[in-house]
């Protein structure tokens, strides 16, 4: 049977039937949405191949995060949502038979290859818009599924971490590299089988609500939907009965927003007196002829009927062009939805949108275990605490936004910039960034470079641009990885979203190189 991409079945293939040969796995993921969801997707298909493997996961794949997994006992290393980047340096590991890599990832390679190497870059296929770190471990675990004897059930066996109540783990002492040193936050749960509530597949397609929610998270859902190759993990998911789509309004929140609240923070499409007022949404929604309040609460968009809904968006839409909206961002309020269909209505888990940003929350907070908790169906202890960090991610972005606001960006020739210090985390000043961009004295016309304070020598800068931008030429994966390399630095990640670490005082050199590859893209 044909995996979901084609143009990458024979690798993926490769790269399972050499997994399938190994006794044990290292499995090393980044640490935000897209990471956690390639985690655990890739942990799903390792458990039910009945390969023992240890999660571990790491903020920042850099060398001496790649000379710790080296230092492990395994011999194999399953790398997720990053590796490519780092290629170089995990050459060298392999080439000194350290332990032999298995990449799937979608981030821009090094100059140098592997020969379990799964990114969709190397297809043609583009790693940030049309397939995330996620999509590229659910074509592994299809792999996997195809390659093997079916689903094992091994959450018992030795080898496995097992969950704590809150997302944490303890780990058999028994297990493969259990007494290695502490690689960021190693994590797994069990049983596996059964991510986000579904239940187990042997061709593992039910995992594919979780590559959608790796996507979402990624921002690869331009335009209001997603794109290319991760439409054919859509439709995977829909056949196996794990996601539903539907054209709906395109608003953060739908599932637990009250709908007053979903109106007023809805920014990404400013509409005058509903959008950023609160009485302002009231009124609207008292002007219409709905029952929208149930016990005296008001309901949140996904209790709505399909009429009400109708009427609702309709309303919405009449009140932008009346406001002088411009037409391609009133097409903006609509767009395509993924729902994951076994997740209960009124969670954050049952929308792709809202569920990636509770995993942003947790790991950004330095607890990666109790993410992966959750999208392996942990929904006692670990779900708990992810809503409790979430809401402290929400303030924590508030305050950033507002500072950002407050204080302004210093605009260069083509790229706008702050430096928030240790006044905004350096996990999530990117977040900020690109919240940010539009706001009053933020121009979405030019990419915005966000520098938050890492430890006392190095310095964490961030990029966002639009996908506007992108069409015209911009690459930021390539100004962050040449700018920050042109200052004894490092970076690299996506066009229209990528990172970089600086050491301390280059900020400003780091910048006038930026400035100027960023001129050189959209002359």
């Amino acid at each position: 049977m044909a995996g979901p991409i084609p143009a990458l079945e024979e690798r993926a293939t490769a790269c399972a039937a050499f997994l399938h040969d190994q006794g044990s796995v290292l499995l090393a993921s980044h640490i935000d949405a897209d990471g956690l969801t390639s985690a655990a997707i890739a942990a799903c298909a390792l458990e039910r191949a009945g390969i023992e493997f240890e999660t571990v996961f790491e903020k920042q794949l850099d060398e001496a995060a790649i000379a710790a997994i080296a230092d492990t006992e395994y011999d194999t290393v399953l790398f997720t949502d990053f590796g490519s980047g780092q290629l170089d340096v995990i050459a060298a590991h392999e080439d000194a038979g350290e332990f032999t890599p298995v990449i799937a990832d979608h981030h821009q390679p090094a100059d140098r290859d592997t020969t379990y190497h799964l990114n969709p870059l190397l297809f043609g296929i583009n790693g940030a818009s049309e397939l995330s770190g996620a999509g590229a471990s659910y074509v592994l675990a299809r792999a996997l599924a195809e390659t093997g004897d079916g689903i094992v059930d091994a959450g018992d066996e030795p080898g496995h971490e097992h969950a704590t109540p809150d997302g944490g783990t303890t780990t058999d002492p028994e297990s493969p590299g259990s007494h290695s040193p502490r690689l960021g936050t190693a994590t797994a749960t069990a049983p596996l089988s059964r991510p986000t509530g579904n239940s187990p597949r042997a061709d593992n397609r039910d995992l594919a609500a979780l590559a959608v929610v790796g996507a979402v998270g990624d921002m690869q859902a331009s335009g209001g939907e997603l794109h290319g190759a991760n439409e054919a993990i859509v439709t995977e998911g829909v056949e196996a009965g794990v996601l539903e789509t539907a054209t709906d309004l395109a608003l953060y929140g739908k599932q637990t927003r009250p709908l007053p609240k979903l109106l007023e923070y809805a920014s990404d499409v400013q509409i005058p007196g509903i959008s950023n007022d609160a009485n302002g949404s009231l009124r609207f929604l008292d002007d219409l002829d709905l029952e929208l309040r149930r016990d005296g609460e008001w309901r949140p968009w996904a209790d709505l009927t399909g009429e009400e809904k109708q009427v609702v968006a309709s309303a919405l839409v009449q009140r932008a062009v009346t406001s002088g909206v411009p037409p391609h961002k009133i097409d903006d309020l609509v767009g395509t939805s993924y729902v994951l269909a076994t997740e209960a209505v009124g969670t954050e888990l049952r929308d792709a949108s809202e569920f990636s940003t509770l995993l942003n929350a947790t790991a950004r907070y330095e607890r990666a275990d109790v993410g992966l908790a959750v999208c392996l169906g942990n929904r006692a202890g670990a779900l708990e605490r992810a809503r409790q960090l979430l809401r402290e991610h929400r303030r924590n972005l508030s305050s950033g936004i507002d500072l950002v606001t407050e204080e302004g960006v210093t605009s260069e020739a083509h790229v706008q910039w702050f430096h928030a210090g240790d006044r905004i985390r350096e996990t999530i000043v990117g977040i900020v960034a690109g919240m940010a961009l539009g706001n009053a004295g933020i121009s979405r016309s030019k990419p915005i470079i966000a520098f938050a304070n890492k430890d006392e020598e190095a310095v964490k800068a961030s990029a966002r641009g639009t996908h506007s931008l992108v069409r015209q030429g911009l690459d930021l994966s390539a100004v962050m990885g040449e700018a920050a390399r042109a200052v004894d630095g490092d970076g690299g990640g996506h066009d229209v979203a990528a990172g970089a670490t600086v050491p301390a005082g280059r900020e400003a050199a780091f910048l006038e190189f930026a400035d100027e590859l960023v001129g050189e893209q959209l002359s």
